[in-house]
């Protein structure tokens, strides 16, 4: 698995932490996968589940509707394109100590790979389940606990696939190219605004440079 600069990644900005990369993909696992249909790109939006497997390789999980055409365009030999979005904001540039510009904060991680189906079988069953209980923590709904006819039901609905990803192209811009001064009144004026991404953004920034 190679780091990779496809994307637009100015240097300030490009993350080479694969533990933090990582970390972020999956706190942010509502991903849009992309695929090249006839020459066009096509995309879904799907929750997925980072894993790895033996030597570290690692393995994107996920499944989709079987009606989604998508997974039909799957070709084991071509990358896919995985997009994972996290937080993002609006920087003014009267919050500088200099004249510049104004820009947008935001971390975005695009993962390449090649596919394989997974259609039905233990290997769905088990993706479905840990996804189930990631999200399930405050409850005892589980998969397992669920009459057996009814989950072969649903999952034959339903079409499993695993990305083994090949390269990976992380962008946190987060004002790196900024002094100790002009960062931190950029944190301070991003918490005083106070709305969600705002917030994040500066969770995100203070951790970056140790605020």
């Amino acid at each position: 698995m190679a780091l990779f600069n496809q994307m637009y990644i100015p240097h300030y900005y490009h993350e080479e932490d694969l533990n933090k990369i990582a970390d972020f993909v999956r706190e942010h696992d509502f991903a849009t996968l992309v695929i090249a249909e006839n020459g066009a790109p096509v995309a879904s939006h799907l929750l997925v589940d980072l894993t790895t497997d033996s030597d570290g390789t690692w393995l994107i999980n996920g499944h989709m509707a079987r009606a989604n055409k998508l997974w039909r365009a799957f070709d084991s030999t071509k990358e896919v394109l995985l997009i994972f979005g996290g937080p993002n904001t609006y920087i003014s540039p009267t919050w500088y100590s200099h004249l510049n510009v104004p820009t947008w904060n935001y971390i975005a991680v695009h993962l390449y790979g090649t596919p394989r189906l997974i259609d039905g079988g233990p290997e769905l069953t088990d993706i479905l389940s840990r996804l189930i209980k990631r999200y399930e923590t405050k409850s005892d709904y589980r998969l397992e606990s669920l009459p057996r006819d009814f989950v072969e039901k649903e999952m034959r609905g339903t079409m499993g696939f695993q990305v083994k990803v090949t390269r990976v192209e992380a962008n946190f811009k987060l004002s790196q190219n900024r002094n100790d001064e002009d960062y931190a009144n950029v944190v301070r004026q991003l918490e005083a605004r106070g709305d969600e991404q705002s917030v994040a953004v500066a969770n995100e920034m203070r951790k970056n440079r140790k605020l």
